[in-house]
Parts: C-alpha cells; structure tokens; sequence
C-alpha cells in the first residue's frame, strides 16, 4: 500500500470527515486519511487490546500489527458492514492470537482466575480539580483502577473494559468477541464481583479515564504505521 500525504478531496481529512470517505481515501493510499482514521481508533483499539493483554507495550505492538492488517488489506473490505467493527476485530483476533503464543497450553476462554485480587483502596476525589495534591490522588486511584482491572483474567477483563470504558451494549460485545449475549453477562458479572470488594465505592466516574492512549502516543503509533506501510510498498517493488 503506497501512501501519498496529498488532499484527494476539496474539503481535506479532519474530524468531521465520515468514516466511509476516509475509508475510500485510504484504499487510494491518502496519508492524510489514514492519520486520522488512527487517531479516531487508537483510543478504542488500545484499550479492547490492553483488555486481553498483559501490557501497555504488548497492547501496543497488537494495536500497531491490527493496523498493518487492515491498511494492506483494506481492498477486502466490504463497505457494506462497518470498518470500525471490521478493525476492531482484527485487534481481537491479533491479541488473542498473541495470548495464546504465550499461554500454548490454555484456551482463551479458559484462562484460570487469580484467587483474589491483593489491591488496597486509597481515598480520592471523583471530580478533576486544579489542586495538585487531588490530580495527584487521581492519578493514583487511576493506576488503582487499572491495576485492579489488569489482574482480572483477560475473558473477563476485555469484556469489562468494552462495557465499562467503551461503553458498548450487551449486544455489542457479544457481536464483537463472537459469544453469546448471556456469556458477556456472565463475564460482565464475574469481573464486577471480583471488583467489587475493594473498589466498589471509590471507582465511581473513574472508569473513563483508564488506558488512556493519547498525544505523543497517538501520533507515534500513526508514524509507525505509515513508514512500515511505506518500506513494505518498497520492498515490494
């Protein structure tokens, strides 16, 4: 896929460009299309990512190889159907994939559960404030909240973080992961009951800041993206 940092269309890429143009500008290889579908993605992807695996950098790595898939694949893209579900389930696949060359032995739906989860609860204000001393404290309730969240086992984990920070429906995430609705209930539930002892009461408005993946971060992964796409369109030739 050879990528052009030209304007295609007479308005130019930005926020408000709808998804279906921006996907028709990156099968023509615009730079500037594919740019923004990452940075519209990178927040969604690295958290459903980060949901399976273990790791900011191993989330990292599955969101950049979900990307690479998609944009040299995209000629097979159906536009009838969504390209944001489309690359989102790339993303699970690529994690899942990489769970199991970790974990040969386990099935990703049978991934045991950690006995208990050993996390202390710290007071901490629910609303952002210029106070140093309480950004400080949310800062820390946050790594809080992810600690807590990465220590679930990754079925219930990705589940809890499409519904709790995605803020997807039942229905959603069972189309997404391929389960039955009543099987994310269950997980849903499950991941809540391991979370509720020790969090319930201090998480409250918390969740939607979790796993962030944002600015330097965000324009790093799309620089990434395109030079690999770029060196792999030469290498071809």
């Amino acid at each position: 896929m050879k990528l052009t940092a030209e304007i295609l269309d007479i308005k130019g890429v930005g926020p408000d460009t709808p998804e279906s143009e921006l996907v028709d500008l990156a099968r023509n290889g615009q730079e500037t299309a594919v740019r923004e579908i990452i940075r519209r993605m990178n927040p969604k992807l690295f958290r459903i990512a980060r949901g399976i695996v273990d790791s900011d950098a191993i989330a990292e790595e599955v969101v950049q190889e979900a990307y690479l898939i998609a944009f040299t694949r995209i000629s097979e893209f159906r536009s009838e159907a969504k390209f944001a579900t489309w690359i989102t389930r790339i993303t699970l696949n690529a994690a899942k994939m990489h769970l199991r060359k970790i974990r040969p032995t386990q099935e990703y739906d049978s991934i045991n559960e950690p006995k208990n989860l050993d996390v202390s609860v710290v007071a901490f204000p629910g609303a952002k404030t210029a106070n140093p001393e309480s950004e400080q404290g949310r800062a820390q309730f946050r790594a809080l909240i992810e600690s807590a969240v990465t220590q679930l086992p990754s079925t219930l984990r990705v589940a809890f973080v499409l519904r709790e920070v995605e803020g997807m429906s039942v229905t959603a995430i069972a189309e997404d992961l391929e389960i039955s609705a009543i099987t994310v209930k269950t997980r849903l539930f499950r991941a809540r009951r391991h979370l509720r002892g020790a969090l319930e009461e201090k998480i409250k408005g918390g969740f939607d800041s979790i796993f962030p993946f944002d600015g330097l971060r965000c324009a790093n992964m799309a620089n990434s993206v395109i030079e690999i796409l770029n060196t792999a369109t030469g290498t071809e030739k």
